[in-house]
């Protein structure tokens, strides 16, 4: 069984920072392989949509609303992914959720969310 975990959400005034981490763990034998990762966010009323991924070798790919903003980032050895969200808008308002593709050592590849870190943006 894999979990991710996530944490630094809060509350932060418009044009604020915020840096969001999430840490795949599970037994020593679950995970062979984190492959890409990535935060996905959901405000109420709307429909989850990515925000940033991160390919195993570095590659990152962002949502326009996120380019310029939010810089996404992973350390494989620690199997974790950051988030940095500079310039904060109210729009940016959602729960956060951390997804990873995961290949287990028993061959078999799923992909894992996390429970979800709330970031609110006062204006």
């Amino acid at each position: 069984q894999v979990q991710l975990v996530e944490s630094g959400g809060g509350l932060v005034q418009a044009g604020g920072s915020l840096r969001l981490s999430c840490v795949a763990s599970g037994s020593i034998f679950s995970i062979f392989s984190i492959e890409t990762m990535g935060w996905y966010r959901q405000a109420p009323g709307k429909e989850r949509e990515l925000v940033a991924g991160i390919s195993r070798g570095g590659s990152t790919n962002y949502a326009d609303s996120a380019k310029g903003r939010f810089t996404i980032s992973r350390d494989n050895a620690k199997n974790t992914v950051h988030l940095q969200m500079n310039s904060l808008k109210p729009e940016d308002t959602a729960l956060y959720y951390c997804n990873a593709g995961v290949t287990t050592t028993g061959g078999v590849f799923n992909r894992y969310w996390g429970q979800g870190t709330q970031v609110t943006v006062s204006s």
